[in-house]
């Protein structure tokens, strides 16, 4: 360009020169002050100056400055639409998704009472997010390696016209929200059928406290298991093994349900936990295809490996029940399904599809050991198994990720890639989100413990929905 430019007359360029900088100048303060527009009062007539050569910046100068205003950040419709998409899939993945797969797997006497459980839970989630839980998980803070700070408590500075990345602020604040709004609501059911009302709000305020926006900011902004390189797509670490440990966690403090290994404790409904489960698996593309956060070809995906990923879990569930049980069943096919979900979580933007196949075919025949024979063993009453397929399918996956982003793998590779090197990366992720929960958990529970945490056993005998809420799901 300069060299066809040395070829015009001496004024010519000056001219030329001079009316590239203003130019450049008019975009910035453009961009910069056109929200004050409407407040300016009229310009002044323009009166001509004698253009000064030796005053106007080189050529070069202004092209950096139109690159400059240009690399300001710029709404996207497209990316924005499918994250509002995202967003409202999310939430169906909690109401009524994860409360009817929860449900069905409840007694029928308890059965609203999940309901109600995991809904409550959900909502003050949202609320606590919104006035505190986004600053301490995507801002900078004191101890920014294990927590956010309070820039943004109560949304403050936050306008329709602030974005995050490409889309508006707001869509990502939604965004996020529903993540810690449902990851408290899985939990849940490692306790549910005997828990009173009053102690699970408490824990849908303390719990995201202690547990879920630390980790979500060590992994998701900047924290300490992000610098360490640690790999979560989309919530292998910061929603799963979180969940499934807090389950377990709150299992063991509150005890088992009365009856259990004494009497049959089954679910009243595989209808309704079917229905959860296709709900929670259409919801999902939302979950994992939408922590793209734009709307291209890692969303696409992440689209495809949660389809495999689901199907190949979905598969091998069953027919692991069919060889040890004799008979593949209905619920084994649900569980299925969301073991797979739960794999390919932290993996769905970094593996090849291949590769979320294999993750599906192992995590559901584990999960089918935790879930029977070693929760057993144990002998701990993980009421709807949420450690059991959350927790161990999300570790599977969380540790998987190490190994399937590997290009000669089918996967997307990342910078200075070794095998050994990111699995030990992803083995000491999960350790920390496990030891960090677990700690948080137990701080929680004894709270609750001295509040008044468990049902009497009158009213568990009842059934909660009549003791808690005055009600019953369904009339003779």
């Amino acid at each position: 360009m300069n060299a066809n430019l040395d070829k015009k007359p001496k004024g010519v360029l000056q001219i030329m020169r001079a009316f590239t900088a203003a130019a450049a100048l008019g975009l910035v303060l453009f961009a910069g002050g056109q929200s004050d527009a409407q407040e300016t009062a009229p310009a002044p007539a323009v009166v001509e100056a004698p253009v000064v050569a030796a005053e106007a910046p080189p050529v070069e100068v202004a092209e950096a400055v139109v690159e400059e205003a240009a690399a300001e950040p710029t709404l996207d419709t497209g990316d924005t639409a499918w994250m509002l998409t995202s967003t409202l899939l999310v939430l169906a993945m909690i109401i009524p998704g994860l409360a009817l797969f929860y449900g069905g797997l409840a007694r029928s006497k308890n059965m609203l009472s999940v309901l109600m459980q995991v809904s409550t839970v959900a909502v003050v989630g949202m609320l606590a997010w919104a006035l505190w839980g986004y600053s301490l998980t995507f801002t900078e803070g004191a101890f920014n390696d294990f927590l956010g700070g309070t820039e943004k408590l109560f949304l403050a500075g936050v306008t329709p016209d602030s974005l995050t990345g490409t889309m508006p602020e707001y869509v990502f604040i939604s965004f996020q929200m529903t993540f810690a709004a449902i990851t408290a609501a899985l939990a849940v059911g490692g306790f549910a059928e005997r828990v009173k009302f009053f102690p699970i709000l408490i824990f849908a305020i303390l719990w995201p406290l202690l547990s879920y926006y630390p980790i979500a900011h060590m992994v998701w902004s900047g924290g300490f298991l992000a610098g360490q390189g640690a790999l979560d797509f989309a919530g292998g670490t910061v929603v799963h093994i979180n969940a499934g440990v807090a389950g377990l966690v709150g299992a063991i403090f509150v005890g088992h349900r009365l009856g259990y290994k004494k009497e049959p404790l089954p679910p009243h409904s595989l209808v309704m936990t079917y229905l959860g489960a296709g709900l929670l698996w259409v919801g999902w593309f939302g979950f994992n295809a939408g922590s793209a956060v734009a709307a291209n070809g890692v969303a696409g995906l992440a689209m495809i490996n949660t389809f495999l990923a689901t199907a190949a879990a979905g598969l091998a569930w069953i027919v692991t029940e069919w060889v040890t049980k004799g008979k593949p069943s209905m619920l084994g096919l649900a569980s299925g399904i969301v073991a797979g979900l739960v794999a390919i979580t932290p993996a769905a933007g970094f593996v090849g599809p291949v590769g979320a196949i294999i993750l599906g075919l192992v995590a559901s025949p584990v999960c089918v050991l935790f879930c029977s024979g070693i929760k057993r063993a144990l002998n701990y009453d993980d009421s709807l198994d949420v450690f059991g397929i959350h927790g161990i399918a999300g570790i599977i996956g969380a540790i998987g990720t190490g190994i399937f982003v590997a290009p000669s793998l089918g996967g997307v590779g990342i910078d200075d890639y070794s095998m050994v090197g990111q699995v030990t990366t992803q083995a000491v992720a999960v350790g920390v989100s496990i030891v960090w929960c677990a700690v948080a958990t137990a701080i929680v529970f004894l709270i609750l413990k001295v509040i008044g945490l468990r049902v009497s056993k009158d009213a568990e005998q009842e059934g909660l929905d009549i003791a808690a809420h005055g009600e019953t799901a369904y009339h003779s």
